[in-house]
């Protein structure tokens, strides 16, 4: 059983119908798949892989020594209990947010210019993933879009789009860690560039942990708990971890297409009668900060909770 992968650019000629039916069901049975010829230039891959990694190697590696989840496993390893690291990631990562490019922490040459090239490049990519969601939905062209930009003006959008730069370097005990605790994403659509020769991110399928193989210049494209409410839980969101490795420090370039904080989510409303009585919705209607409220405290506790906890409208 492996991730689905699908070419991106058949979208738009004789397989189209093909290529819907394919993202259709990645996002009905998977929440995750791969995307190859999606658009993006590989030479500018290339260059956020490198800069990424020189970022990491220069500014960043030497405080990850010191860190909280590398004092916390020596403690671990002194007392030899035999215990596990439950409340703690084995990661080092920053985010990137529009309009902050200022604070962004990497001085690496050409870095900011870079990740803002490749945010644009993204940005549009997750515009043409939603349109295709909407199409796949029986939804109207932009729905998904639209719902997300809460109050929208002047064709600014008001989406949160954040880009987190990660890496998982070399564990001693990884079977001590987590990298990243299972849990799933909060937001809509997210878009991950990741490693290409070390692996350890996996998705929950039926019951059983599955690789996302690494595939050079791929992007993965997995569905957050906001696509799972406006689809009325046709798409679901994929629970999916990091495993810590002994060797290999895995890069992963995660950008996460949310809504705003006062976008107001729930399932479509039904245009009939008859689709009322067919299909119950099966979701609150909320506004996404008082979900994200929730998610704070409950991300690596089971989903289902958190939308009876959310305050609805």
């Amino acid at each position: 059983m492996a991730v689905p992968v699908i070419d991106f650019s058949k979208i738009n000629g004789e397989e189209r119908e093909k290529t819907l039916s394919e993202i259709a069901k990645a996002c009905e049975e998977w929440g995750f798949f791969q995307l190859v010829n999606h658009g993006i230039p590989l030479e500018l891959l290339d260059k956020v892989k490198n800069l990424s990694s020189e970022c990491y190697r220069t500014e960043r590696e030497e405080a990850f020594k010191t860190s909280t989840p590398v004092k916390l496993l020596n403690e671990l390893l002194q007392k030899n209990s035999g215990e596990k690291l439950e409340n703690v990631d084995w990661e080092d990562n920053f985010t990137l947010l529009d309009h902050s490019e200022n604070e962004w922490p990497c001085n690496t040459s050409v870095f900011k210019e870079t990740m803002v090239e490749y945010r644009g490049e993204v940005r549009k990519l997750a515009s043409k993933m939603m349109e295709v969601m909407d199409e796949n939905l029986g939804l109207p062209k932009g729905y998904i879009k639209k719902a997300f930009n809460e109050g929208m003006e002047d064709g600014e959008e008001t989406a949160f789009f954040g880009t987190k730069v990660s890496h998982y370097p070399p564990c001693p005990r990884p079977e001590l860690v987590n990298g990243l605790r299972a849990h799933t994403d909060a937001g809509g659509v997210v878009l991950l560039f990741q490693d290409d020769e070390y692996d350890g991110l996996q998705v929950l399928k039926d019951g059983e942990w599955i690789d996302v193989q690494p595939l050079p210049n791929a992007i993965v494209i997995n569905t957050g708990d906001q696509i799972e409410v406006l689809s009325n839980g046709r798409y679901k969101s994929a629970w999916h971890r990091v495993l810590a490795r002994e060797k290999g420090n895995r890069r992963s370039i995660a950008s996460f297409y949310n809504p705003s904080y006062k976008a107001a989510i729930g399932p479509p409303e039904m245009k009939t009668a008859e689709e009322e009585g067919s299909e119950k919705k099966k979701y609150p209607k909320y506004v996404f900060g008082d979900y994200m409220d929730v998610y704070a405290n409950q991300k690596f506790m089971p989903k289902e909770p958190r939308f009876l906890a959310v305050k609805t409208l």
